[in-house]
């Protein structure tokens, strides 16, 4: 038994042996492989970089560490929308994506995009420029950032697919400081396509893909031009009232009850109770005209507990809202309100044409038209003009989206006019702190504001005696001692006011 064993346990290890031999030469013959590939690898880049030349450029382009602030650099980087012909024979550094790319023999074009501006740049082999720069411009990812140093020259023929026309940039360096990846959800091209372009066989981009990779979607010239047009209007916005002498207020936006009869509000938990998001900040903006601030705006966020039935139905958007004292009508706000529209809409045409041609290539749309003083219609009379096209509705119904956008075909076709004010809304279909109109009490002192037939604002004088604003809030069903502070606001002398939002 002894000896079976013995000789078992030398055949195993003589197995073993030969098994570890067999690894050990396929082990060897994967390494010659391999140092074989190595070494045609490198007779390849030897010889391609012996038929490129040598590279005067090596230092002129790469990917370079890093930026960690490890030091601090005295460059001037300009932007892409201040290349112009003044520019033209200067040396400029400037940081921006690399929109595309397209190779050509010893060149390379790049369309650099910053933000909704873009310009041309050439890497050109040259005295500074090598066969092996104008490959590595050539390979960089679309969506990269790059910083490139580079002269500003004049072209003999407009560049129309940029926004920098008349001008090129020649790139004498170029360094990729974030490199994207090769493959991208979406092609920005496509994504600034009208919709027009999908009916000719082009690519288009929908709003679930936008969605998904919104980062993306908001680098496009479009995006970037509308939010600079929406920044725009909270800036003229302001800049107006405070010329005016408004004062800028801010408001709570967690509240204890519904301020708008109880529909449509987000209930919210507040630690042992529940508390309501703000639909409006109306009952604090006249809160402050009682405190004797004469004239208050704010703008912030509102909150709708609404089914998106519509465009116009929304669960959140900002809101810009006005309230101020007026002496004997509340046509006095009126005329204030019409004037900061009309200031708004000449500071859009005259400080963001760039942004407007830009969204217009999209977005096609004919100029916008308004009068001065600004063209105001009382209720019944765009009922009337509603009947008289077909349209049937009752003298006291609110209008719908589509009856707002036809009465505004209408107006424009009689008045050549996008902006328009309804004047004297039926009071049934405002809210309760609304002040009937004294001649026709089925009417009201408010009114909406139109842009092409699309509702812009809401604007009313609000009462101001408290035993009226108790019975108009029972009269609506409103538990009066949940909105007891906003009544006992107006116990100690209230001015007559007016709020728009």
């Amino acid at each position: 038994m002894y000896e079976e064993r013995t000789a078992a346990t030398s055949f195993s290890a003589q197995e073993d042996q030969a098994q570890s031999k067999k690894a050990a030469k396929k082990l060897q013959k994967e390494a010659e492989k391999a140092a074989k590939k190595a070494e045609k690898q490198a007779k390849l880049a030897a010889e391609s970089q012996v038929a490129d030349g040598e590279d005067i450029a090596k230092d002129r382009y790469g990917t370079p560490a890093m930026i960690q602030s490890q030091e601090k650099i005295d460059r001037v980087l300009v932007h892409v929308k201040d290349l112009t012909e003044e520019k033209v024979g200067q040396v400029v550094w400037l940081r921006s994506r690399v929109h595309t790319s397209r190779a050509k023999g010893k060149q390379c074009f790049l369309v650099l995009r910053q933000q909704q501006f873009n310009v041309q740049g050439l890497v050109a082999v040259g005295d500074h420029v090598s066969k092996q720069m104008v490959k590595f411009a050539a390979n960089i990812n679309k969506e990269s950032i790059v910083d490139v140093q580079g002269i500003v020259q004049k072209v003999d023929q407009k560049i129309e697919s940029c926004s920098q026309q008349d001008v090129e940039l020649h790139i004498e360096r170029i360094y990729v400081i974030s490199t994207a990846e090769p493959r991208l959800p979406l092609q920005l091209d496509d994504a600034v396509r009208p919709e027009t372009g999908e009916e000719e066989g082009r690519a288009t981009v929908n709003q679930d893909t936008r969605l998904d990779n919104r980062v993306i979607d908001l680098r496009t010239t479009t995006s970037q031009a509308i939010f600079r047009l929406q920044s725009g209007v909270c800036q003229l916005f302001r800049e107006t009232l405070i010329n005016k002498g408004f004062t800028e207020i801010q408001t709570p936006k967690i509240i204890s009850a519904a301020s708008e009869g109880g529909a449509n509000v987000f209930t919210v938990s507040y630690f042992k109770t529940s508390a309501y998001l703000a639909q409006s900040p109306q009952l604090y903006k006249q809160m402050c005209i009682c405190a004797d601030f004469d004239k208050v705006f704010c703008i912030g966020p509102v909150f709708r507990a609404e089914d998106s039935n519509t465009h116009r139905h929304l669960t959140e958007f900002v809101g810009l809202d006005i309230e101020m004292a007026f002496n004997y009508h509340y046509h006095e706000v009126v005329t204030q309100i019409t004037d900061t529209l009309v200031q708004i809409f000449k500071g859009l045409r005259d400080r963001y044409q760039t942004e407007i041609q830009t969204v217009g290539k999209q977005f096609p749309s004919e100029p916008f038209k308004f009068l001065e003083p600004t063209l105001i219609l009382e209720y019944p009379e765009g009922v009337a003009m509603l009947k008289e096209a077909g349209v049937e509705m009752g003298d006291e119904e609110d209008l719908s989206t589509p009856n707002e956008k036809l009465l505004g075909r209408l107006v424009k076709e009689k008045y050549d006019t996008d902006f328009y004010v309804l004047d004297k809304y039926p009071l049934a279909v405002r809210p309760f702190y609304t002040m009937p109109d004294p001649h026709t009490a089925k009417y009201s002192n408010s009114y909406d504001m139109f842009m092409r037939g699309e509702e812009i604002l809401s604007g009313a004088q609000r009462i101001h005696d408290p035993q009226l604003l108790t019975d108009r809030a029972l009269h609506l069903g409103i538990d009066v001692e949940k909105i007891k502070s906003y009544i006992d606001s107006f116990r100690f002398g209230a001015l007559p006011m007016q709020v728009v939002e």
